[in-house]
């Protein structure tokens, strides 16, 4: 079981050494070296966060809530699921004469997001922190794992429509999977009609735009020269506003829920929007994200035992897919879960499951702090199992200067158990708030 966490972590700071499929034109290593040799590459590897996680001291954080009364009340701090898993969401403050200054994510969330109130944190750990990061696009094996195992709460049918479902989508965008497999064999296909098959193709498999999202977000923050980022990156930190701009642009009503399955700009609307954002980085947009996302997708979905220059998903069944991509049919089961009608009543049946699992992966691993580990971008959380950290949480104000300043201290325990999901992002009013706002129930969940 930990053997599958350790592949959904992700440690910039060392040569990577995972299993990949056979046939790969490059490799893991030769992607992390390029990505390095980007203008921001330094800060994949060196950044202010993991700088304070390896430093054994002290650990602020900056955490926006729209539950501060049910927090209160109930003295107990929840997580959800989400990109962290199972840990409480956060952005870092760094410790300054004036007051807390908060990370250019935090900042970001202080500014849009009025509806909310603000806490900080101080978790004291017992040593430093590996900076080792959750990488949530490779997840696949440990929800295809989850299903396997937890499938009785389903009834013969559900699990049956759920499995074909997966498996139909899957077959739905196997063209387009397959040409991602040939183009990461050496076999490079036309950069614009590559992205226009993917723009088509997300629709009928939404990972593909989580993994889109991601690329063109990695290619922004690595790439950007702009005076904004040369501050960010000065102060140790990736701009994280470049791929907000992105998302909220390419999406309408993203604002009101993060949703990347609704990510799916085909090639000249991505170029015109990467233009928008930073105009020299329009022309390498396209041919950055073929190479990039075609190797990402094959290194996450297919086994080490299979061969990229030959392997098909066409006519593929789903035990069949359950050997050679197990990582991609876990997504897509887990995808699919979510849009079931019974999912709500499901949801800590499935989720709570790995969040066990994380919680034990990050306490053996000693990690009281997890970050996204696709890129250390400052979306940081808070592992409420953790037992050898000492945590201290207060209200906070902001001063006309952006910076932090704590005002009550709040007497809270974080508990091993997953908010229930109307608090949780996955369900917002028409005002971007959690849909569970407006009654009392289980506080400090993901944004």
């Amino acid at each position: 079981m930990h053997s599958e966490w350790d592949d959904a972590h992700t440690d910039h700071t060392i040569r990577p050494t995972r299993p990949a499929p056979a046939g790969l034109a490059e490799s893991e290593a030769d992607w992390q070296q390029r990505l390095r040799q980007a203008p921001g590459g330094r800060l994949l590897a060196d950044n202010a966060m993991t700088r304070t996680l390896a430093g054994g001291g002290p650990i602020h954080l900056m955490h926006t809530t729209s539950a501060l009364d049910a927090i209160r009340t109930s003295g107990r701090l929840y997580s959800s699921s989400g990109c962290l898993v199972a840990a409480l969401y956060c952005t870092p403050l760094t410790p300054q004469p004036a007051g807390l200054r908060p990370h250019n994510l935090g900042a970001y969330l202080l500014e849009t997001k009025p509806h909310t109130r603000t806490l900080v944190f101080e978790i004291t750990p017992d040593g430093p922190v590996p900076p080792k990061g959750i990488d949530y696009l490779r997840l696949g094996r440990i929800h295809l794992r989850t299903h396997l195992r937890q499938h009785s709460f389903l009834t013969g049918a559900e699990d049956t429509q759920l499995r074909q479902a997966a498996v139909n989508g899957i077959h739905a965008a196997a063209p387009f999977m397959d040409a991602l497999v040939a183009n990461a064999s050496g076999k490079r296909t036309p950069v614009a009609a590559f992205i226009n098959h993917l723009s088509t193709a997300v629709q009928d498999f939404p990972f593909l735009g989580y993994l889109y999202f991601e690329v063109l977000s990695e290619y922004l923050m690595l790439h950007s020269t702009t005076a904004e980022t040369r501050a960010c990156a000065e102060a140790g930190e990736l701009n994280n506003r470049l791929y907000k701009r992105l998302a909220h642009t390419a999406v309408q009503g993203m604002d009101q829920l993060f949703d990347l399955s609704r990510f799916h700009p085909g090639h000249d609307d991505m170029v015109q929007l990467i233009e928008g954002i930073e105009p020299a980085l329009g022309p390498g947009a396209a041919g950055y994200t073929r190479d990039r996302l075609s190797h990402l997708f094959t290194a996450v979905s297919l086994d080490p035992s299979q061969d990229a220059a030959v392997f098909s998903f066409r006519n593929t069944d789903f035990d069949t897919l359950a050997v050679a991509a197990p990582s991609l049919l876990g997504q897509a089961l887990f995808r699919e879960m979510r849009k079931s009608g019974r999912y709500p009543q499901l949801y800590l049946a499935f989720e709570q499951a790995k969040a066990l699992e994380a919680w034990d992966y990050w306490n053996t691993s000693g990690i009281p702090t997890p970050f996204n580990g696709f890129m250390p971008k400052g979306e940081i959380g808070i592992n409420p199992a953790y037992p050898a950290s000492a945590c201290r949480v207060w209200t906070a104000e902001v001063c006309e200067r952006g910076l932090l300043h704590p005002v009550e201290e709040l007497k809270l325990t974080p508990v091993p158990r997953l908010a229930d999901l109307d608090m949780t992002a996955m369900r917002r009013d028409s005002m971007g708030r959690p849909a569970g706002h407006l009654r009392p129930a289980q506080p400090g969940v993901r944004r």
